[in-house]
């Protein structure tokens, strides 16, 4: 969007809304490629910057500037021609701003997609029209379901190469949605693309005459985002999330002017806050009403996710950084047994036994791994029981042991407060992402796992 203002010195009107979306696929798809095109097509690249990509592929010996290079920043993508780390982008149309996340393709990078996934409102998954849907795309899909992203594009690029023909489109289309209706994806658009040469990306195309829907750009104009603040991406549709806020610090000035001020500054995860309100603090369980809210040096009456506010309450209770605050009748069960999906990101296997923290909003505490009951196979998208250990880009079920209690809403609630990482305590090494609660399967239940010798809890 800065880029936008800067080249015409305007800005959007305020009531734009605002869409996050990444894209995915699999190695040489065209993911890039098809980010520079909306960049370009939509007027949203500095002519700098469209100069320098034109002297970078002059350099190869390429006639037409290479617009993949628009996203791929770093020298070694440049070099391979691939995507390694994710690279985000921001500009702005008349009708929406947008915020994209540009993820690797290379099955080694697979960890980097759930960075770039976990905000998104809807993923644009490439499909090479010469190769159909291969276990890379089934991969991207699982974690685009896993991550509730509520909106998919199946964009089947490269139709220039097999002459636009409608029969090829109808076949990948048809496959990836049976693969996506097993996953449980709720919606599926299927658009034919040509990211090279622009068709149906930023205007429709007249060589394919047999499809009648929307491009790229003008699907990802009308697509349905939240309507209100707090109603964030991992919202169920049709209603708002619950109103959550971890504790980052405790305020407690204890000067002249302020004696006896005891505020809790975090940021609303999910819905909205209001004085007067019932409350309760996890995983205590203590309860209050709120008697203030300070927002930006000045007093509000309500405020709403994703604001940075101070909360007041009318009891004296204790609260530290890592609690959550939450309403009294919609409150999360607190639990040190904690059930989830993970995708596993490290080099190092997730193994039973293995000791880990457990980062969770602001709070993280010790944990053990006590059981890995199953990993998922992607072809048939079925469980591999007991697989007894989880590697880089694996997706299976855990279940984990807590030192202290969490509450956690189902991932399928609330993403930011039913999301957490696992920690390597020894260098502070990310692990694995999880979602609590069900994914793929009915409810997993763990067994305990040996080796716990001292982590009596």
């Amino acid at each position: 969007m800065t880029d936008t203002i800067q080249r015409t010195g305007v800005r959007p009107p305020a009531a734009v809304t605002l869409l996050r979306f990444a894209t995915a696929g699999s190695v040489d798809d065209g993911k890039s490629t098809l980010v520079g095109r909306l960049l370009h097509d939509s007027k949203s690249v500095l002519t700098d910057q469209l100069e320098a990509v034109a002297a970078v592929s002059r350099g190869r010996g390429q006639e037409v500037p290479d617009l993949a290079l628009l996203t791929d920043g770093l020298r070694a993508e440049r070099e391979q021609g691939i995507t390694i780390d994710v690279a985000y982008r921001y500009f702005a149309t008349a009708r929406r701003r947008f915020i994209l996340a540009d993820t690797p393709g290379h099955v080694q990078y697979t960890r980097n997609m759930v960075t770039g996934a976990s905000t998104a409102e809807l993923t644009v998954i490439l499909v090479d029209a010469r190769h159909g849907v291969v276990e890379q795309t089934r991969r991207h899909a699982a974690l685009t379901a896993l991550l509730r992203v509520p909106h998919v594009v199946l964009a089947v690029n490269k139709m220039d190469l097999v002459g636009f023909a409608q029969p090829v489109f109808g076949a990948i289309a048809e496959e990836f949605s049976q693969y996506a209706t097993g996953l449980g994806i709720p919606e599926v658009t299927a658009i034919p693309i040509s990211a090279l040469t622009g068709d149906n990306v930023v205007e429709r195309s007249a060589r394919t005459p047999w499809y009648d829907g929307p491009s790229v750009l003008e699907h990802l104009e009308t697509v349905p985002v939240s309507p209100l603040p707090g109603d964030g991406p991992g919202a169920v549709a049709g209603r708002a999330e619950p109103a959550r806020f971890p504790v980052q610090c405790v305020i407690r000035p204890q000067t002249a002017e302020h004696p006896d001020y005891r505020g809790y500054a975090g940021r609303i995860e999910t819905g909205a806050f209001r004085v007067g309100d019932a409350v309760t603090v996890l995983p205590s369980g203590r309860t209050s009403r709120i008697s203030g809210i300070d927002l930006l040096g000045r007093t509000v009456d309500t405020a709403r996710a994703p604001q940075s506010v101070t909360l007041l309450l009318a009891d004296d209770i204790d609260v530290s950084r890592g609690d959550l605050i939450v309403p009294s009748d919609d409150a999360p069960a607190t639990t040190q047994d904690v059930e989830a999906t993970v995708c596993h990101l490290a080099d190092i296997p997730l193994t039973v036994g293995l000791r880990v923290l457990l980062k969770h909003t602001t709070r993280t505490v010790k944990a053990i791994v006590k059981d890995i009951p199953s990993r998922l196979t992607l072809d048939g998208l079925s469980q591999h029981p007991a697989p007894g250990q989880l590697v880089a880009n694996d997706i299976g079920r855990v279940v984990v042991r807590t030192a202290e209690p969490l509450a956690l809403d189902p991932y399928a609630r609330s993403r930011p407060t039913g999301s957490f990482l696992l920690i390597d305590p020894a260098d502070g090494t990310t692990l694995a992402a999880g979602m609590a609660g069900d994914a793929f399967t009915e409810g997993a239940t763990g067994v305990p796992g040996p080796g716990d010798e001292g982590w009596d809890f």
